[in-house]
């Protein structure tokens, strides 16, 4: 895991030394690391927003919307969780860190959102053959 982590963080670095250089060579601009932070991140957040607002719009019309976004956005803190948790054992010394151990804590909510899942299907088979019932005993 730290040697993905130390790989990840190369690459962002020579991203941001490209950007960096691109800025300056094309533009003229001499940014500060902090100038450099403002618009990336700016410009990176704008499009995440914009692309999950449209994918949100679209879910939510969907039968079982809301429970999709919720899916995704808990997935999405999940994965911030797991993480940090592997980070901060990297940085403690506590514990093993090891990327497994985040899959294997994401598999562990995806398996739990499963039983959720066949648990609301199976209400919803029991709810719709006691309608059912109950629609035949009013008929008579």
């Amino acid at each position: 895991m730290k040697d993905f982590i130390k790989l990840l963080a190369e690459i962002v670095n020579n991203i941001h030394d490209m950007i960096n250089a691109a800025a300056y060579e094309t533009l003229g601009l001499n940014v500060t690391d902090k100038d450099l932070h403002f618009w990336i991140m700016g410009i990176i957040g704008m499009g995440v927003f914009v692309f999950i607002y449209l994918l949100s719009k679209w879910l939510s019309k969907l039968p079982f919307g809301i429970t999709a976004l919720s899916f995704l956005y808990t997935l999405t803190f999940m994965f911030v969780l797991v993480f940090g948790i592997e980070i901060q054992q990297a940085l403690t010394n506590r514990g093993n860190m090891e990327f497994i151990d985040a899959i294997v804590g994401l598999w562990g909510f995806v398996a739990m959102f499963l039983i959720y899942i066949a648990l609301i299907i199976v209400f919803l088979i029991f709810r719709s053959i006691f309608k059912r019932d109950k629609n035949k005993n009013v008929d008579l």
